[in-house]
């Protein structure tokens, strides 16, 4: 009789001691998965229904349902996307965080990831620990990737290159050290840009003759024309040529209407013998110069004939003796 009781006596000890074991343990997992992220019951949000020793049981609707392992038991939490390394299904009657293939940081679903973690190499789809002929991995993108020529640092295949190694420019899917010829380098972008050239547009029309902004009062001044740029060069393009010009003008000289200027401080003699001279052209003060040399070669003759003449009178005075005078008789007597 006693060997019977002896086992129930035991079994009801057994549940005194869990049932006391399970009051003590609850704080302490409350309190290892408040300090997890886990908050305890329905105090969390994204809950529906909830128990104080497995979390949420259900999520509220656009929420993920999320199994968390702590040691050997797993809680539930509601989360408004999945953490890294699983994905989301949704279905009418609960949503629920999938985890991903092995090897996947984020995925799409199961069978298509979307990043690798460290040390894996996404390739269609599939993070893998060695990249297939022809590519090589990337450790930058976690990728598998053409292998690029020597001077290029992402290329889309084994030819084209969409970007230089530092210190090279690159030109339609080619990398330069220098750009070649009609190209120019651009620092800011790391590529050979086109060089763009000045270009100007026709002569415009000469000015009338003008000095110091006046039209009338002068006998030389200038006329200028201007033309306009087209295209502005590059930095290393041809640079424009001349876009003005300016050149000497020769005009009949007129007085301009109305009073004399403030400015104009010529003395009145001045101007006058300036205006004598502009009005005499070049053909009569030549004419008057050679009249003045014939006149003078006219008065050189009738002065050497006439100093001649004198010459010539002097002459005969000198050849013909005067003869002498002869007395006259004296009268005598008479006879």
């Amino acid at each position: 009789m006693h060997l019977r009781l002896f086992p129930s006596v035991l079994i009801i000890l057994h549940c005194m001691e869990y049932t006391g074991c399970q009051q003590h343990s609850s704080p302490r997992h409350r309190q290892h998965k408040q300090i997890s992220g886990v908050s305890s019951g329905c105090l969390q949000g994204g809950c529906l229904t909830c128990s104080d020793y497995n979390g949420c049981l259900s999520c509220k609707p656009r929420f993920f349902m999320h199994l968390e392992r702590i040691g050997m038991k797993q809680i539930g939490v509601c989360m408004t996307s999945c953490p890294p390394g699983f994905y989301g299904t949704r279905s009418p009657d609960r949503n629920t965080c999938m985890k991903c293939w092995p090897g996947c940081d984020s995925c799409f679903n199961r069978n298509f990831c979307t990043r690798c973690l460290s040390g894996f190499y996404l390739h269609l789809g599939k993070c893998q620990d060695s990249c297939p002929e022809g590519l090589v991995p990337s450790d930058a993108q976690r990728e598998c990737v053409v292998k690029c020529p020597v001077d290029c640092d992402i290329c889309t295949n084994g030819e084209t290159c969409t970007r230089c190694r530092p210190g090279l420019y690159q030109l339609t899917g080619k990398c330069h050290h220098v750009c070649p010829e009609d190209y120019e380098s651009n620092d800011m972008l790391m590529e050979c840009a086109p060089q763009v050239h000045c270009e100007v547009g026709e002569w415009g029309e000469w000015s009338p003759c003008s000095r110091s902004g006046r039209t009338c009062g002068f006998k030389r001044g200038q006329v200028a024309r201007t033309r306009l740029v087209l295209r502005y060069p590059s930095p290393f393009g041809r640079p424009c040529p001349e876009i003005s010009e300016v050149k000497e003008c020769l005009v009949k000289r007129r007085r301009c209407p109305g009073p004399r200027k403030k400015g104009d401080r010529r003395p009145e003699g001045r101007r006058n013998r300036n205006s004598r001279r502009d009005k005499d052209s070049l053909e009569v003060r030549r004419e008057r110069k050679r009249e003045r040399e014939r006149d003078r070669e006219v008065g050189d003759g009738e002065e050497a004939e006439s100093r001649n003449k004198t010459e010539h009178r002097h002459r005969r005075g000198q050849d013909k003796e005067p003869e002498p005078e002869t007395a006259p008789p004296e009268d005598g007597p008479a006879q």
